[in-house]
């Protein structure tokens, strides 16, 4: 599955990479938990505009405050442990690995190219 490559991909130590079967069912979750979440947002706005608050729009602070959850640090010893054992993804890329699949986060952030860009196609729709 196209969502399982993606993840397998991620080295959070050199030589450590995420095991995307392993990691799928909390991947499509989190996926979904962020999907859910902007629709839900939206919802909350009646049709009014959202506010820009401190020079972000309300999507950008919505994948923001996504982003914010799932900041950590950990030692690289244990995140080799995380990475051979843990069902969820480590952290970082709960938040990068779900977002680079919603094509609001593009339009939010302006996003064209980089590390993280995925081609339209190759993002994975779950529903």
């Amino acid at each position: 599955m196209a969502l399982g490559k993606q993840y397998d991909a991620y080295e959070p130590v050199p030589g450590f990479h995420v095991q995307g079967g392993l990691t799928m069912g909390e991947n499509i979750a989190d996926l979904g938990g962020i999907l859910l979440g902007l629709d839900a947002y939206h919802l909350s706005l009646g049709g009014k505009p959202a506010p820009v608050i401190d020079g972000l729009t309300g999507d950008q602070r919505v994948f923001l405050g996504f982003a914010q959850v799932w900041q950590s640090k950990y030692q690289d010893d244990f995140m080799k442990y995380l990475v051979s054992s843990d069902p969820h993804s480590p952290d970082k890329f709960r938040a990068i690995g779900s977002v680079r699949n919603v094509d609001a986060w593009y339009k939010a952030f302006d996003v064209t190219s980089g590390k993280y860009y995925l081609k339209p196609a190759d993002r994975v729709r779950i529903w």
